[in-house]
């Protein structure tokens, strides 16, 4: 795993980490003594860095393995989330910020200690919680379900957990909770293989597959918007439930496929295979944010926007996202990039680009 101080050693690297800081962020109207779960992965440093900017004070919890690249002044206390909480007894904090919980248990432990010490809980959920998706246009006031009735399905597994996870946050917290369930999440730093894979491909020659149909809806969050999303719902006090998703990150796969060839290599060219039964058997079925809109999945990327907006989720252009991360990724070390893990490699893409043209005779 990279840290964000190797990512510093080049100058491009430095010039996207600057983005991790929104340098238009403004001042809060009343500072706030924020404590995050996590911080130096993904999503943390995003929210760290326009915390202070904001004038927050902010605390982060890890188990102290990463660095972060995080702004002077800080605090950082080491323990982990299986158990060992001392480091956060006998402390006060006005809320509290869960970006690393995949597990139920510790929220349960968080929460418990938590209760009397922090004002406000928002947890970090995932629109997974709606799967199997087969609501069109999910909101926020669907009812999801909390007990796995397939253990071999994984996807039903992660989504059933989070809910668990978010009810737990609920119950101990009430009207003092919050809860974020972002779609995929997007931009520099990524830790996953997922959204990179686009500005990794397009820099390399050949044809390009864009797998689906042209209409398929895709969505996405970039993730330094869903951190001034989190502080925006602390700020203002909100509570309850928001999908982070944002209408203008909700397109067609046709408009998302060019936006991306436009962006970053105009010259390249794109192959449109839309035939769901060939995807589908070669495996191709989620390539964010694209997803093979099929069975549990039929409205996997069509999840409901308006409360989020109301609440003030606002978004950056795709192409400021694009390019930010086709300049972050080469900063990655070179271990991980020449062994990514994309969903679609090489060899994949020859293999259904040639079935493809064969089927269009």
């Amino acid at each position: 795993m990279h840290t964000r101080r190797e990512f510093l050693k080049t100058s491009a690297g430095a010039a996207a980490a600057a983005a991790l800081v929104n340098v238009n962020a403004l001042p809060a109207a009343a500072p706030l003594n924020i404590l995050v779960l996590g911080g130096t992965g993904f999503i943390g440093p995003h929210i760290v860095g326009p915390a202070m900017v904001r004038g927050h004070k902010v605390t982060i919890f890890t188990r102290g393995r990463r660095d972060g690249n995080l702004p002077a002044g800080v605090t950082r206390l080491v323990g982990d989330r299986n158990g060992q909480l001392d480091a956060l007894r006998g402390k006060k904090w006005d809320v509290c910020i869960d970006d690393s919980a995949t597990n139920l248990e510790w929220v349960r432990m968080s929460t418990d200690l938590l209760k009397g010490s922090v004002d406000r809980y928002l947890f970090t959920s995932s629109t997974g919680t709606y799967y199997p998706y087969l609501t069109p246009n999910a909101d926020e006031n669907v009812e999801c379900h909390a007990e796995q009735a397939d253990p071999n399905d994984a996807d039903e597994g992660y989504g059933v957990t989070k809910r668990k996870c978010e009810l737990e946050v609920l119950r101990v917290f009430g009207d003092r909770g919050i809860v974020v369930r972002p779609t995929y999440i997007v931009g520099p730093g990524d830790t996953s293989d997922r959204f990179p894979y686009w500005a990794a491909r397009i820099a390399q020659p050949g044809e390009i597959l864009a797998p689906g149909r042209k209409d398929d809806p895709v969505q996405w969050i970039d993730v330094r918007d869903l951190a001034l999303f989190y502080l925006k719902l602390l700020e203002d006090k909100r509570s309850g439930i928001y999908n982070a998703v944002d209408k203008s990150t909700t397109i067609p796969s046709r408009e998302f496929y060019e936006t991306v060839r436009k962006t970053l290599k105009p010259e390249a060219k794109l192959v449109f295979v839309d035939d769901y039964d060939l995807l589908e058997k070669n495996n191709i079925v989620e390539v964010v944010p694209w997803v093979l809109l099929k069975g549990k999945n039929l409205h996997a990327t069509s999840v409901a926007s308006s409360k989020s907006a109301q609440a003030g989720l606002r978004t950056r252009s795709l192409v400021e996202t694009l390019r930010d991360t086709s300049v972050w990724w080469p900063t990655v070390p070179l271990t991980r990039r020449e062994k990514p893990r994309f969903a679609i490699t090489p060899e994949l893409e020859a293999k259904v680009l040639s079935a493809w043209k064969s089927k269009q005779g």
